[in-house]
């Protein structure tokens, strides 16, 4: 999953593409010769030469510290190389069409498949779907294997007490991952635009901030879960507009005219105390607008919060993902997850068409 931020012809964050290195370099010390494929962006079946990967190949030459041949085609022919990368998969519309004729010239490239692209691992593209099952042999890379590993512990046999902790903007985003995880879950720690909702459905105000009025019924009936407790933020910092150059304050209780854009101190610290209790913890969403400074103190204490825990802590993409990367404390965590969407439907519980197409071995 080389789906990596590029500005001005050069790769910005270089996580994604680390993290296959474990994959690559193992079929490099086995004698294997390693012909990469991805796409960047959603180029729409057409060249567009800000989305191409050839800055990717630059960058992982760097971080592998030799040569990574760029094919500007990806149905080209690939040279005889130990590393090659394939130009942007979604320039052919067939990728994302799933075209078995394409598929078969992707696979005429190798001998051997592996797929260690769990971000992409959701998608019923030809190069996850059908080139696979056009090979003998078809594995899950390290990655792959990581990401089945924490994910699959949480829905299987999570040690309790097993805590999510959920924010971002919509309720309905996360309702099919609570409904999966409800059963097994103690709690639930709501925070970001997601607890406004749910102070809504208790009939408190929310002033100007942004509720998904389709969703306040469903939040009502996980308030009424008996066996769950739902911890909700007690203050906030809000601002009279969304800006990064707003006015803001610390309150209790939401004014009419102004919005929540982050939990307040006291919130932090009683979703801290919770998350040092637990045992398991899964976090998806942040809990306030961390993009904007002034409003990213919440996301950043929960973060540093769970760093320091001894518990199985489980970032499930997105933009949590993006937030503890920002902060620089990825690696305290025990999975932060490269899938994104992917992460989320295996969170609900949902079979992964790119891993289905593997080889049973």
């Amino acid at each position: 999953d080389f789906n990596v931020p590029v500005e001005k012809g050069r790769v910005t964050d270089r996580n994604r593409i680390t993290a296959t290195v474990p994959t690559i370099q193992y079929i490099l010390d086995h004698g294997g010769k390693v012909i990469l494929m991805s796409h960047l962006g959603r180029p729409k079946g057409k060249k567009i030469a800000e989305l191409s990967l050839a800055p990717v190949a630059k960058a992982l030459e760097g971080i592998l510290g030799e040569p990574v041949a760029f094919v500007e085609d990806c149905l080209d022919p690939v040279p005889n190389t130990r590393v090659a990368l394939l130009e942007n998969l979604r320039f052919h519309p067939e990728e994302e069409s799933n075209e078995e004729a394409f598929a078969k010239k992707l696979a005429a490239h190798a001998d051997i498949y592996v797929n260690d692209a769990f971000g992409s691992a959701h998608r019923r593209h030809a190069s996850t779907i059908a080139v696979p099952r056009l090979f003998e042999y078809a594995a899950a890379g390290f990655l792959i294997e990581q990401e089945i590993e924490y994910l699959g512990h949480i829905l299987l046999a999570p040690e309790r007490p097993f805590v999510a902790l959920l924010g971002g903007a919509k309720v309905s985003d996360k309702i099919s991952i609570l409904e999966n995880l409800l059963p097994k879950l103690d709690a639930i720690i709501v925070g970001g635009g997601m607890a406004l909702t749910f102070l809504a459905a208790q009939g408190k105000c929310v002033g100007t901030s942004r509720v998904e009025e389709s969703s306040i019924e469903i939040a009502r009936k996980i308030l009424r879960i008996p066996k769950v407790r739902v911890i909700l933020p007690v203050d906030h910092i809000v601002a009279d507009r969304f800006s990064e150059d707003a006015e803001t304050k610390l309150v209790k209780e939401i004014p009419d005219g102004w919005m929540s854009l982050d939990i307040g101190p006291d919130s932090a610290r009683i979703f801290a105390h919770e998350i040092r209790s637990a045992q398991t913890i899964l976090w998806n969403g942040p809990m306030g607008v961390f993009e904007m400074e002034p409003f990213s103190t919440g996301t950043r204490l929960i973060a540093e919060t769970l760093a320091e825990c001894e518990a199985t802590t489980v970032v499930g993409g997105g933009d949590s993902a993006a937030a503890v990367m920002e902060f620089g404390l990825a690696g305290k965590m025990t999975l932060v997850s490269t899938g994104g969407g992917a992460s989320l439907e295996f969170l609900e519980g949902g079979a992964l068409p790119g891993l289905e197409a593997l080889t049973k071995r």
